[in-house]
């Protein structure tokens, strides 16, 4: 389990003295979106993964630079309009530019956020970048997206639970196969928060440039061995809202979430809610 040292100023993890262990012959899809992204913390199945997927969809590089601005209009609008102060960001990812914590603290230096994710190399770069402001904390949970109980007990050592909470998962219940129920993991960590918490997704789908997506994910797929991709409709990324009051614009192309008109096509839907 992660937790928050005393100091509230860096997130620290119980087992952060063991060596990471990892398997670099396969692709991980935090370390492809690293590669993606420009990073230098990937290895050859990354990368050769990568280059397939951008073989079949060149428009990938632009989409993982639309994601990461939907995190900060998302997190701009839960920190400056929405009142929150607590994040738990599930799957976040290496650390880049603008990460959660960064936006959050600079509208609100006494956020706090809870990093959750299950790859060893993302957690050792986490422990080692993603330091707080002194007034807010940061902390980092190694889990699976799939283990909430384990989430959501290692995000109670940092976060009140009696105050709304920003729930945060940004491409990754696409990893979530059907047979695990991602609609049931959302909707145990919403249960959990209280009213006024808020729920902020994004995912790739079916239903925008159907057959180009369907061919690069098969083609991704074949790479990431375990980290299957999971492609789902419209209509099925909106029920993890299910009993939310969704926050305008509603679900949308992601590069047209609460930002001007952008007319690039991008396979992602992204959408926000309120627990009332």
């Amino acid at each position: 389990m992660s937790t928050q040292d005393v100091s509230g100023r860096r997130g620290t993890d119980t087992r952060a003295a063991e060596p990471p262990s990892f398997d670099i012959t396969r692709a991980h899809p935090a370390r492809v979106y690293d590669y993606w992204l420009g990073g230098k913390d990937n290895y050859e199945a990354d990368r050769e993964a990568a280059e397939q997927f951008i073989e079949v969809m060149p428009n990938i590089l632009a989409g993982v630079r639309a994601n990461r601005a939907f995190l900060r209009r998302a997190v701009q609008y839960l920190a400056e309009e929405a009142g929150i102060r607590q994040f738990l960001d599930i799957g976040t990812g290496l650390p880049t530019a603008e990460n959660t914590h960064e936006v959050a603290q600079a509208i609100a230096p006494e956020s706090r956020i809870v990093y959750v994710d299950n790859d060893p190399i993302v957690l050792a770069h986490a422990r080692a970048l993603l330091t707080s402001t002194p007034a807010g904390a940061t902390a980092y949970v190694d889990a699976d997206a799939r283990d909430t109980s384990k989430i959501l007990a290692a995000a109670a050592e940092v976060l009140d639970f009696s105050q709304p909470i920003a729930v945060m998962s940004l491409l990754v219940l696409q990893y979530v196969p059907d047979e695990d129920r991602p609609h049931e993991i959302v909707s145990r960590l919403m249960d959990a928060v209280p009213p006024g918490s808020h729920l902020t997704i994004s995912d790739t789908t079916t239903d925008i440039d159907t057959e180009r997506v369907t061919a690069s994910t098969a083609g991704l797929n074949a790479r990431l061995g375990p980290a299957q991709s999971t492609l789902r409709s419209r209509a099925q990324i909106a029920r993890y809202f299910d009993g939310l009051e969704l926050v305008e614009p509603g679900i949308v192309p992601m590069p047209q979430w609460r930002t001007l008109p952008n007319p690039l096509v991008i396979p992602v839907f992204a959408g926000m809610g309120r627990k009332p």
